[in-house]
């Protein structure tokens, strides 16, 4: 085997284990900031003007890293524009998050908001 094929090879069988550990979590998407204060989920749903985002998975409360804040923003900005403009939008915004919990951070790989 050609020497420098090797660390291709080691970086290649990362990267696949890296992504076997990525878990899936479906819950209602909350303003961060809001739940951080109140400790309260049901009076802190998520907005087109929430910048830091959680996840609460059946009463487990998880915070979203960088990227997953912005994939959460563009996701919720993307629900409203495809939105019926005579159809009120219920205020709970559910989401399937796939990515790895680190310490009760989600490091978000992909979301999808209904």
């Amino acid at each position: 085997m050609d020497m420098r094929r090797i660390p291709v090879l080691i970086t290649l069988a990362a990267g696949f284990s890296a992504l076997a550990l990525a878990d899936s979590f479906s819950g209602n998407l909350l303003d961060a900031g809001c739940y951080e204060k109140q400790k309260a989920a049901a009076s802190c749903e998520a907005t087109a003007t929430t910048t830091a985002f959680a996840l609460d998975v059946s009463g487990k409360v998880y915070k979203l890293d960088g990227a997953g804040n912005a994939k959460a923003s563009a996701a919720l900005k993307n629900r409203a524009d495809r939105s019926d403009p005579g159809k009120t939008q219920s205020p709970i915004v559910m989401a399937k998050v796939d990515g790895t919990d680190k310490a009760g951070t989600i490091a978000v790989e992909n979301i999808d908001v209904q």
